[in-house]
């Protein structure tokens, strides 16, 4: 019998597409900084695993900590690792003017750069922006009415929802003042035609909103290809506020934390590796 032996071209094929060597930054960077890297790639690789991500081109940002003299940096995917690839150590660090002052010597797409550095630099209470083309995301920014209350997690998303107009792909820097404006004191913005956008102070807020904005749309979606759908009632909607401040407050932690220590659980179990 005899011994099958490699195809030389497809050992050729798969160095040619191959990651290159990453360095680890566990212990080179400080430990808030690396804490910091860790829970956003694991932002990514679970944006990838609920198929919220759309190839190389949606990104998720955080702010790194002050540091005294130096600019305001913020942490972002470097440009071309797709989603479940991505690792604490191959985050990208840039600044306000979208240099790279920081990791591995991956490009940043100028799109991301525009729209996360706009809000970092308007909302210096946000931590972390998530930006999404999701299917049900797009289809609803598309839609005239919006985002309509049908259901508990549209009620949810709702008090704190804006909307920003599509002005074409985000490279321009006179989408700044706009983008900005149409966020303001906001956590979640509908992007018309274009996809979703959530802000919080921690990297578990900012995925949890984006879960309940996420899914709104996609019950959205699916209630209105059926039969003639039914709104929740103002009265209800009204005291969506207190029912939260209620659940908030009978909690041991935030619900995005407790959320999120479940959803670590699951991602060292299917896609393990993220942290380093």
């Amino acid at each position: 019998m005899s011994t099958p032996t490699a195809d030389p071209s497809s050992s050729s094929a798969s160095a040619a597409h191959a990651l290159p060597p990453i360095t680890s930054l566990r212990g080179r960077v400080p430990e808030a900084q690396w804490q910091l890297r860790v829970q956003l790639a694991a932002c990514y690789r679970l944006v990838a695993h609920f198929g919220w991500s759309d190839l190389i081109f949606t990104h998720i940002s955080a702010k790194l900590p002050d540091v005294d003299g130096e600019p305001e940096r913020f942490l972002i995917n470097p440009y071309g690792l797709m989603f479940d690839e991505i690792t604490a150590s191959s985050l990208v660090v840039v600044d306000q003017h979208g240099a790279h002052v920081g990791g591995p010597p991956f490009p940043v797409n100028r799109a991301g750069f525009v729209i996360h550095s706009t809000i970092h630099e308007a909302r210096p209470d946000v931590v972390c922006v998530i930006h999404t083309h999701t299917r049900a995301g797009v289809a609803v920014s598309a839609q005239e009415a919006g985002l309509l209350p049908l259901s508990q997690q549209a009620t949810l998303v709702l008090p704190t929802l804006g909307y920003h107009a599509y002005e074409g792909l985000a490279v321009h820097d006179h989408e700044r003042a706009t983008l900005a404006a149409d966020l303001g004191r906001k956590s979640h913005l509908i992007l018309r035609n274009h996809g979703l956008l959530t802000v919080a102070r921690s990297i578990p807020e900012a995925f949890l909103g984006m879960y309940f904005l996420e899914t709104a749309c996609q019950i959205q979606i699916a209630a209105m290809a059926g039969a003639r759908v039914r709104p929740v009632q103002a009265e209800v909607l009204a005291g969506v506020g207190e029912a939260v401040r209620i659940i908030g407050g009978s909690a041991p932690q935030p619900p995005s934390e407790l959320a999120w220590a479940g959803l670590l659980r699951r991602l060292d179990r299917i896609s393990p590796g993220y942290d380093t």
